[in-house]
C-alpha cells in the first residue's frame, strides 16, 4: 500500500476531509434498506455477517453519523443518523422494560434477540447516540435520553458508590461484575448530554463518575499493589468496588473487558476531564488529566515499532503489546486537548508523533477507514476492518474533538484555548523532518533526559 504525503494534521481542512474519507468507507454499502445499518465488515468493505447486529455498532452509528452532519451540514448525513436512530428504537429497545438488547439477529425485518443482557455500557451508547441526535437536530431524542437516562438511573445506578454498576440480567437483575469502562463511557454521554440541553443533572452526574474512577477507584492503585501504575484507573472491581485483580487474568485481548491497565483509558479519561472542566470546572481536573497522559504515553509507546501498546500489567510489563486502532486514536485526540489547554508544545508534537504513525499503518489508503488491530511489529492481520462496536467512531472521534478544542467544531463547552495563534505543524517542523534529522522515527518527542525519555519505558 502506497503512503500518501504526510498532510498537516492540524489543519481543519485535513480533519473535515478525513472524517469525509472515513465515512465514505460505509457509505456505500453499510446501510440496509430494511432496517439499520451492517455492522460487519472486511478490510475491502465486504460485508461478512449480514444479520448479527451489536448494540453498540448500533449506537456508534448514530453519532458519527451525527458528527458528519454537524461538521458539513450534508442532509445524506443526518438521513443516515435518523436510519440508525430508528433501528435503534425498533429493533433493540424492550419498551415493556426500558431495556436494550445487547446482540440479535435481524432477518426479513425481524428481530430475535441472541443476548438480552442489560449492559451498562450499552446502556452509556444509548444515551450518547441521543444527546448527539438532539444536538443535530432531532427534537424527540431530547425525551429519549431522558428515558434512558432515568432507566440507567433506576437499575445501574449506585448512590453508596457514586457509580453505575454493569450488567444486570434481562429483568434487571444485576451481577456482581463492576467496572471502570461503563462508567467512563457514561461520563462521556453526560457532557454530550449537557452540552446539548443546558441540564445541569447531566453534568453534575458526569462529574460524580469522574470523581469516582479518576480520584477514589484510581488511588486503588497504590505503590504497593501497582509499583508502574500508580494512580493508574484500573479495570475491573468486585460488587463492593475492592479491586479485582484476577478478573480476565488470561483474557488480555477481550473486546471490552481485558485484563490489565488500558494505555488507552488513561489518554482517554484525561481528554475526558478536560471536556468535562471546560463545563463544571474544578481544580483537580487538569492535574489528573496531564498525569495520566503524561504517564501512559511515557510507559505505553512503542520506542522501536511505534504506537501505543494495549494493555499493561501492574508491574509495568507490557501484557498485550498489539497495536488497537482506538487506542491512538483516543491518545492524539487527548493531545490535542492538552496541547489547546495548556499550551504546552509537547502535547502538540506528542499528537503530530501518534498522527505520523496512523497515516502510515493504520490508515488504509487503499479501501479506506482505519485497520482495526495490529501487531506489535504494524503487521495487519485480521483483515476485519469493523466488527462489533468499531465503525470508526473513536477516530472520527478524534477528528471531530480535535475540531472542537481548536475551536473550529460544531460542540458548545470545550477547553479555553491557551496556545499560540498559530498551531499548524510546518513542512519543516513535521515529525518525519525531526525523525530525518535526529535519527529514530518513534523517539519520544517531548524527552529531556533519564526522567522524560522512553529507554526507561516497558516494552
Amino acid at each position: 500500500m502506497e503512503i500518501p504525503p504526510y498532510p498537516d494534521f492540524r489543519s481543519a481542512a485535513f480533519l473535515r476531509q478525513h472524517l469525509r474519507d472515513t465515512m465514505a468507507f460505509y457509505a456505500p454499502v453499510a446501510t440496509d434498506a430494511s432496517g439499520g445499518q451492517y455492522h460487519f465488515f472486511l478490510d475491502d468493505g465486504t460485508v461478512y455477517n449480514a444479520h448479527s447486529r451489536h448494540l453498540v455498532s448500533a449506537t456508534r452509528f448514530v453519532v458519527t453519523h451525527a458528527m458528519l452532519y454537524r461538521t458539513t451540514g450534508e442532509a445524506r448525513y443526518q438521513a443516515g443518523m435518523r436510519h440508525a436512530l430508528t433501528f435503534l428504537r425498533t429493533a433493540f429497545l424492550d419498551p415493556a422494560t426500558g431495556g436494550y438488547a445487547w446482540l440479535i439477529d435481524w432477518q426479513d425485518g425481524r428481530t430475535t434477540v441472541q443476548d438480552a443482557t442489560r449492559h451498562c455500557y450499552g446502556m452509556a451508547f444509548v444515551m450518547l447516540a441521543y444527546a448527539r441526535a438532539y444536538a443535530a437536530g432531532v427534537p424527540e431524542a431530547r425525551d429519549w435520553l431522558a428515558e434512558a437516562f432515568e432507566t440507567a438511573e433506576q437499575h445501574f445506578w449506585q448512590p453508596s458508590a457514586g457509580l453505575y454498576a454493569d450488567e444486570a440480567s434481562p429483568d434487571w437483575r444485576l451481577t456482581s461484575y463492576r467496572g471502570q469502562n461503563a462508567n467512563m463511557h457514561a461520563c462521556e454521554a453526560m457532557i454530550s448530554a449537557f452540552r446539548a440541553t443546558g441540564e445541569r443533572r447531566y453534568i453534575e452526574r458526569a462529574e460524580q463518575l469522574a470523581q469516582g474512577i479518576c480520584q477514589r477507584q484510581a488511588a486503588l492503585s497504590t505503590r504497593a499493589l501497582a509499583p508502574a501504575a500508580e494512580d493508574w484507573v484500573w479495570e475491573h472491581f468486585h460488587a463492593d468496588w475492592s479491586v479485582d485483580w484476577d478478573y480476565n487474568r488470561h483474557d488480555r485481548s477481550n473486546i471490552f473487558r481485558p485484563w490489565g491497565y488500558q494505555i488507552g483509558h488513561q489518554t482517554e479519561w484525561a481528554k475526558l476531564l478536560l471536556q468535562l472542566d471546560a463545563l463544571r470546572p474544578a481544580d483537580w481536573h487538569l492535574p489528573c488529566a496531564q498525569r495520566l497522559f503524561d504517564t501512559a504515553v511515557e510507559r505505553g509507546w512503542d520506542a522501536e515499532h511505534g504506537g501505543l501498546y494495549y494493555g499493561m500489567a501492574p508491574d509495568g510489563s507490557i501484557c498485550d503489546d498489539g497495536k488497537y486502532h482506538w487506542v491512538q486514536a483516543e491518545s492524539m485526540a487527548a493531545a490535542a486537548v492538552l496541547a489547546v489547554r495548556t499550551g504546552d508544545a509537547r502535547y502538540w508534537q506528542w499528537y503530530d508523533r501518534i498522527w505520523t504513525y496512523c497515516w502510515t499503518h493504520f490508515v488504509d489508503h487503499e479501501h479506506g477507514a482505519w485497520f482495526r488491530i495490529l501487531h506489535r511489529d504494524n503487521r495487519n492481520t485480521t483483515h476485519e476492518k469493523s466488527n462489533a462496536g468499531k465503525v470508526d467512531y473513536h477516530n472520527m472521534g478524534a477528528c471531530y474533538d480535535v475540531l472542537g478544542a481548536l475551536g473550529l467544531g460544531a460542540e458548545k463547552g470545550w477547553p479555553a484555548a491557551s496556545r499560540p495563534d498559530d498551531v499548524s505543524s510546518p513542512h519543516r517542523n513535521h515529525p518525519v523532518q525531526q525523525e530525518r534529522k535526529h535519527g529514530s522515527r518513534f523517539a519520544d518527542p517531548g524527552a529531556t533526559g533519564a526522567d522524560g525519555g522512553l529507554a526507561a519505558c516497558a516494552a
